[in-house]
């Protein structure tokens, strides 16, 4: 664990913070990775590595915070990781913060800087784990807006027309992308919970909790809930206009079976 020597030689610097989403998650071979042959440190979902001035604190469902760690460092640990993690985004740097040491306070948060009196691996996990599940949450914004924003001309469609202009397997393949589109989420959706960590260590929930408000996480998810929703809107929309295609299909066939049976009757 740092010591408080390390972090008193530390204050009244500015140190850098880096989150990353390196993936979707990390395989199951992480445990011989990481804590094997890496020599890292598992605090439930989280893993440690450990440098001479700073952190870095990886996550199960890949997202990565760095702690005063340079930028070789950091290269080194992606270089890493590769082969552990799943549906790598190409080393995406999300955000960067700051933080600087006040020994004498407690923390507080002005302008993407935290002011916190002391650098200890815990306290950084707690923080981290609040810039961890912003990251995944942005993740997960993107990719409900990108589905709603790519099938929006539907219902304008529905509106102007009164019909889908989608053949029904069309259909169906489109309510496959929104279904897994929700379903990914939905699976995922405990990911931004109060994490277990703080089942351990209570003392340490303000932390999480002050840097959960700064990021704003309760009303993104109550944003990204009406998403879903809407995403849900148009899976049953989608679904009605099936069902209406299948059985306007099947009146189709009855009515040319009922006419070739009469035309054989009078024939």
């Amino acid at each position: 664990m740092k010591n408080h020597a390390l972090s008193a030689n530390n204050e009244g610097k500015v140190l850098p913070i880096s989150i990353s989403l390196l993936g979707e998650k990390l395989s199951e071979e992480k445990e011989a990775l990481l804590v094997s042959q890496l020599g890292c440190v598992r605090y439930r979902d989280a893993y440690r590595f450990r440098f001479e001035d700073g952190d870095a604190w990886l996550f199960d469902y890949g997202v990565l915070v760095c702690w005063n760690v340079s930028e070789d460092e950091r290269m080194n640990i992606y270089r890493s990781l590769e082969s552990i993690i799943i549906s790598s985004d190409g080393l995406p740097l999300l955000e960067q913060y700051r933080y600087e040491i006040k020994l004498s306070e407690g923390l507080r948060i002005h302008n993407d800087c935290l002011l916190i009196p002391n650098d200890s691996e815990l306290n950084c996990l707690a923080l981290s784990h609040a810039f961890a599940q912003s990251a995944k949450l942005n993740f997960f914004e993107e990719k409900a807006q990108a589905v709603i924003q790519k099938n929006s001309h539907i219902s304008k469609q529905l509106a102007l027309s009164g019909k889908v202009p989608l053949s029904r397997l069309e259909l169906a393949k489109l309510r496959g992308v929104l279904f897994d589109t929700s379903s990914d989420i939905t699976l995922h959706f405990n990911l931004l919970d109060t994490p277990e960590f703080f089942w351990d260590y209570p003392e340490l929930e303000s932390y999480y909790q002050a840097l959960a408000k700064y990021l704003d996480l309760n009303p993104r998810i109550e944003i990204l809930n009406k998403k879903l929703n809407t995403i849900q809107g148009l899976l049953d929309m989608l679904a009605a206009e099936q069902y209406h295609k299948h059985s306007a299909f099947l009146e189709w066939v009855i009515i040319w079976l009922i006419a070739v049976d009469i035309i054989i009757y009078f024939v």
